[in-house]
């Protein structure tokens, strides 16, 4: 028996709501200096109700080849990784225009 979303009456395997809420986002990325000189890419304004963000960031580690955390609302990834992050936000179905 395949399960519905009980207000669409979609399968839930297509995600729908994380589909629409990934369209509304205003994500900003930007890099922070730490300790001893390291530099971490800070990726914020997630919607932690409607996406899986730990989900993301286990997404980004990989594709990108870093280590990381997730932080509240925030995912911080080890090294400078502004420009990539946004290309795998998109590939990932992020709005383009809505990450900074």
């Amino acid at each position: 028996m395949i399960e519905r979303d009980p207000i669409t009456g979609l399968p839930k395997e297509l995600d729908v709501w994380e589909n629409i809420a990934k369209g509304e986002q205003r994500i900003k990325i930007v890099l922070e200096k730490r300790k001893f000189g390291k530099m971490i890419t800070v990726i914020s304004g997630f919607d932690i109700k409607s996406i899986d963000i730990k989900d993301v960031a286990k997404k980004l580690k990989s594709k990108l080849a870093c280590g990381g955390t997730v932080k509240k609302d925030k995912v911080e990834l080890q090294g400078d990784h502004k420009r990539r992050v946004k290309e795998e936000l998109v590939n990932m179905g992020f709005d383009k225009g809505s990450i900074d």
